[in-house]
């Protein structure tokens, strides 16, 4: 029995609903314990900020490292790494702006995700099939033939979620963000098949 194989692809889009944010916060001092004196400083006024309804804290991370100059230690340098999720859009615009006022060392996002991705990745699955399915009935009319049953189906290559707006980066002193456009964007979810079909004399 002859057979076609066909590669369908598909997508879908929606408006996403999440954020993420990485912020570091950094200080320098004359030997370790005096940097992370200073950092503890620097974060007391941006932890409470974390606990606003609506921010969720992915992670924490420091690293307390030499501060090399000219191949020579010069002091010391502290550094405190945030991942922050966003989960009620509404708070970001206040959030970005009060984290750009306690001047972190630089400031990344937002990047923008579908908190629950299984009905877009639904659509675009079915998209996918349908388009294979296309492919091959092209295939069969142009052999002269009829297609057939679908005999195999295959994943084709894992199902992606990507934005439309890269990922942005503030390295400001002002807090005023409100021309930063930080409404939420749009997310492409997409998915491919490998799908085998039966071709019918």
């Amino acid at each position: 029995m002859a057979e076609v194989v066909t590669r369908g692809s598909g997508e879908t889009e929606r408006t996403a609903d999440r954020a993420e944010l990485w912020a570091t916060f950094a200080v320098k001092g004359r030997d370790r314990a005096e940097a992370v004196s200073a950092l503890n400083a620097r974060v007391a006024d941006v932890e409470p900020l974390l606990a606003t309804p609506g921010v969720d804290v992915r992670s924490r991370q420091l690293a307390v490292m030499e501060n090399w100059e000219r191949d020579r230690v010069s002091g010391a340098r502290a550094e405190q790494r945030y991942v922050l999720r966003v989960t009620d859009p509404a708070v970001l615009e206040e959030l970005v702006g009060r984290l750009v006022a306690a001047e972190p060392a630089n400031l990344n996002g937002p990047n923008w995700e579908l908190s629950d991705d299984h009905e877009a990745v639904w659509e675009a699955q079915h998209r996918a099939v349908s388009d294979a399915r296309r492919r091959a009935e092209g295939y069969a009319a142009a052999l002269g033939a009829q297609l057939g049953p679908l005999l195999r189906l295959a994943d084709g290559g894992q199902d992606g979620v990507a934005t439309f707006a890269a990922a942005r980066s503030y390295e400001m002193a002002s807090v005023d963000v409100g021309e930063l456009n930080l409404e939420p964007q749009l997310v492409t979810v997409s998915a491919q098949c490998t799908a085998t079909w039966a071709l019918l004399d």
